[in-house]
């Protein structure tokens, strides 16, 4: 459990959660560094997560996210900062182990329903039947249609949202609102 003592905040949740927007924003009102997991990969990989999670397996791609985390977590012990993770780091308990003494894990609870219509939003429907910009652990299963991806995502959605509310220090349940109004559920939970 995350103590005063350790004062980083580590955001966590699936992906189109607002880890990223949230997180910018929180560390701009505590005027605290804002750390990406998933940017700070691809700036020193040149690949996405999800490029490694696809071209090499996920073993490759949660050894590469554990060793980054590994970084992080020596150079920001003690230090006042905001993390972002990636979405699937819920299932590498290396990783988290080394971000856990950083400060308090907070879980970005949004609905199934909105984030997969978030997810859909950003897929691209080929001619040729195939669907492409989907999470990387969607995508291995290659979908063909909205309803196979919307059965994909429920399942993933089910087995880490448990473990995110397993892990968390602090749960923030957010709605299909505005970054200012999610922002200010964020900003709340903190004080409480």
């Amino acid at each position: 459990m995350a103590t005063n003592i350790n004062p980083a905040y580590i955001l966590f949740g699936m992906k189109y959660c607002g880890k990223t927007t949230l997180g910018r924003l929180l560390s701009e009102k505590l005027s605290y560094p804002f750390i990406d997991i998933n940017d700070t990969i691809k700036k020193q990989t040149g690949l996405t997560p999800s490029d490694i999670y696809q071209d090499y397996g996920p073993g490759k791609f949660m050894n590469t996210e554990e060793q980054f985390c590994k970084v992080i977590g020596e150079k920001c012990i003690g230090k006042k900062i905001v993390i972002a993770t990636g979405e699937i780091i819920c299932d590498n308990a290396p990783a988290l182990t080394y971000l856990r003494d950083l400060g308090a894990f907070i879980f970005l609870d949004v609905p199934e329903t909105i984030l997969a219509d978030r997810m859909l939003q950003e897929a691209v429907f080929q001619t040729d039947g195939t669907i492409s910009n989907l999470p990387a652990a969607i995508a291995k299963n290659k979908p063909n249609s909205e309803e196979d991806i919307r059965k994909l995502f429920s399942e993933l959605y089910t087995q880490y949202t448990t473990t995110y509310r397993t892990l968390a220090d602090i749960t923030v349940p957010l709605a299909d609102a505005t970054a200012e109004e999610n922002f200010q559920a964020l900003y709340k939970s903190l004080d409480s």
